[in-house]
């Protein structure tokens, strides 16, 4: 089982001392049989008055910190070690009910998907749909792999891949009409895609581990990274990786899970000061496998 190792240090400086409210931290790996944590450590300067786990409405591990002093710099330094085990490329048999499509769910698990197969975002234009609607063959069932496969694909060869310094999300209709976006960009506009299709789909927030020999191949290193999982009946939730056309786990850290990217934002807060005290933000982050831990850092500014 490779173990891989985080090192995500985020750096938050201001022109002058300010007070800190609440910040809200979701960096840690989920613990399932296909990833185990084995080792982590959160160091925060300056130090925090308290810090508290939870989980939140989907099982995601969210930390709490609140403050009760003023400084002019916001650390939150995280280290963690993570047994990875991928799991195999999944083979569904023309036995499955989801081996072609259109496919129905189980009705005992439909209540639970629904919020997953409802689109969250407009397309007044029917836009979103046509595109979705362009990989399926309309007048033979079609193997479901292959209309996923083929989405993912798709979305890393027709659109651009660039790096926003904006916080949030586009919209995914923006992100049609422009062919540009960063990686939640590209998962969310994959999930809204599937849901006008009737399949249910969610965002994952998480890591990827870029190997050297793919480096050249695959971009969202050196921060965090964002993709899709899509349940399908008797095989589960299964990734998919528009950016960097993966299916499955493979050098992919999931972190958290959520209907919509705003409920699985990294790090987020606020502070108490004047408008103009904030400064610069700096975000590193480096995923490595446990051999080569003396390697360079990356740094990167944050998605």
């Amino acid at each position: 089982m490779p173990l891989l190792t985080i090192h995500h240090k985020t750096e938050y400086r201001y022109i002058s001392p300010v007070a800190f409210g609440e910040h809200r931290f979701m960096l840690r790996p989920s613990d399932g049989h296909d990833l185990r944590v084995l080792d982590s450590r959160l160091e925060i300067s300056p130090k925090p008055m308290s810090l508290r786990w939870i989980h939140d409405v989907s099982g995601n591990s969210v930390a709490i910190v609140d403050f009760d002093t003023r400084a002019d710099r916001l650390v939150f330094d995280w280290h963690v070690t993570v047994a990875h085990d991928p799991v195999e490329d999944f083979a569904l048999t023309p036995d499955d009910p989801a081996y072609f499509y259109p496919f129905a769910y189980d009705d005992v698990e439909l209540p639970d998907l629904v919020q997953y197969i409802t689109p969250q975002y407009p397309d007044p234009e029917g836009k979103i749909a046509a595109w979705a609607r362009s990989f399926v063959d309309e007048d033979a069932p079609s193997p479901t792999f292959a209309i996923l496969s083929r989405i993912t694909h798709a979305i890393r060869e027709q659109f651009g891949y660039r790096r926003r310094h904006e916080p949030g999300t586009q919209r995914p209709s923006d992100t049609l009409r422009w062919g540009t976006g960063t990686c939640r960009d590209y998962a969310l506009f994959m999930i809204e895609a599937l849901r006008r299709l009737g399949i249910a789909a969610r965002f994952v927030s998480g890591y990827i581990f870029v190997p050297e020999d793919v480096a050249q191949h695959h971009v969202g290193g050196g921060s965090t990274h964002a993709w899709v999982q899509v349940y399908l009946p008797s095989a589960g939730w299964i990734e998919f990786d528009p950016t960097n056309g993966i299916v499955g786990t493979r050098n992919l850290i999931r972190v958290a899970v959520a209907r919509d990217p705003r409920q699985a934002i990294p790090l987020h807060g606020i502070y108490i000061g004047t408008r103009d005290a904030f400064d610069v933000m700096d975000v590193s982050v480096r995923v490595v496998a446990a051999e080569e831990r003396s390697g360079a850092a990356l740094e990167a500014e944050a998605l």
